[in-house]
């Protein structure tokens, strides 16, 4: 169920008052932790519930979770994360994730976003005609 309207701009507020240079602040957090403690608003663990939920997505926007199922050299973490660095405009961290159900090649999860390249996909795609 959907948290009420004024449950959801408060807690967008927060997060605004979290972000710096584009990216959630620990510190800015903290802060703004801080100012909800002190001022304790109506419906506080709904506005904390939802200002978790946003913040999440946010530093979802900012970490690529690259799957694979050998070995994966340093260098192509880097090469993956400056490339989403470039297509995304703001500054993208990667972290390496073994998942030997793909077979053979990568899936890179950032955000609600996927992109997917293994055998094990490809074997999937491929349908039999009746």
């Amino acid at each position: 169920m959907a948290a009420p309207k004024h449950v959801r701009q408060i807690a967008r507020v927060l997060l605004n008052a979290s972000i710096e240079n584009g990216v959630v602040s620990p510190e800015r957090v903290a802060g703004a932790l801080d100012w909800f403690e002190k001022n304790k608003p109506a419906q506080g663990l709904a506005i904390l519930r939802e200002y978790h939920r946003l913040a999440v997505i946010e530093i979802n926007k900012t970490n690529a979770r690259v799957e694979h199922a050998g070995a994966l050299g340093g260098d192509v973490l880097a090469l993956i994360a400056a490339s989403l660095t470039k297509r995304y405009n703001r500054s993208i961290s990667a972290t390496a994730l073994e998942n030997p159900s793909l077979i053979a090649g990568i899936r890179v999860s950032i955000g609600d976003d996927v992109y997917k390249s293994s055998i094990a996909g490809r074997l999937e795609s491929l349908t039999v005609a009746d």
